[in-house]
């Protein structure tokens, strides 16, 4: 009886053993799968969005609307690396963007009356820019979750702008003394949907310019006048990736293979 007992207990904790193996292995295999390296990979897209466009003013204006501007369409180029070769899921994005930005003011409900810039009651300014934004990144296949913020330099390119009071030769015209070299900050957050190597992106940015529309009047009262644009934009991006996000590279297959014929040394 005591030997079959001893017999029973051992058979017991091995299989107890065996089991915790098992568990063991499936949860490495879970981990390994979840702490997937990315690689520094490539990748190039196009997005289109619209613009939801402001400026702020001194002298101040009141009633200010925000006007919506379609055909926001930019082409990015983006590098994924580690920043300072040490912090992982970092990258840096640039490329070509044109868009527009503007100003418009609500009519009072009840005189009809509506503020106005050098006699425009609204205004649509097209732009040309070239942003450059660094880029951090949390990926959860197949969702990654972005933050992204630098800085953008542009010109003004056409200008239409109507209003009762305005001079007829300004509808599309700049006065001598409005500023058409633009630049600032962008910045803002999203997410993408990942299916390798396509990925699909949604995001809102802020576009703030640090160029007002025009020069200060240094013989006026007005001298600390300023009107600079802050602008809204919303995009959604279809981007390709031109290197393997995960997995090995291209360059470590061939020098894995090297490797195999000609050895380590």
């Amino acid at each position: 009886m005591k030997k079959r007992l001893i017999l029973l207990l051992t058979l017991l904790l091995a299989a107890i053993t065996s089991g915790a193996q098992e568990v063991k292995f499936d949860t490495t295999a879970v981990l390994a799968v979840k702490d997937r390296q990315i690689n520094d990979y490539i990748m190039i897209g196009v997005n289109y969005g619209v613009s939801f466009c402001n400026m702020y003013y001194s002298p101040s204006r009141h009633n200010r609307a925000w006007p919506v501007h379609p055909n926001y369409i930019s082409v990015m180029f983006t590098k994924h690396s580690k920043m300072f070769d040490i912090i992982p899921r970092f990258a840096v994005s640039a490329g070509f963007a044109h868009g527009y930005e503007g100003f418009a003011f609500k009519r009072d409900p009840d005189t009809g009356a509506s503020q106005e810039v050098d006699g425009a009651e609204e205004a649509t300014i097209e732009i040309f820019e070239l942003p450059a934004l660094a880029q951090f990144h949390y990926d959860i296949d197949p969702v990654k979750i972005l933050a992204q913020a630098g800085v953008y330099g542009g010109w003004r390119n056409s200008i239409s702008r109507s209003g009762p009071n305005l001079d007829p030769a300004y509808t599309n015209a700049f006065r001598p003394y409005e500023n058409r070299w633009e630049y600032g900050f962008q910045g803002g957050a999203g997410f993408a949907l990942m299916f390798d190597p396509v990925e699909i992106h949604f995001n809102a940015l802020v576009r703030w310019s640090w160029s007002s529309l025009y020069q200060p009047d240094y013989a006026s009262a007005y001298y600390y006048r300023y009107a600079y644009p802050m602008d809204i934009i919303a995009t959604v991006g279809v981007h390709f990736q031109l290197t393997k996000r995960t997995g090995k590279t291209s360059g470590e297959l061939r020098r894995q293979a090297k490797e195999i014929v000609y050895g380590t040394h």
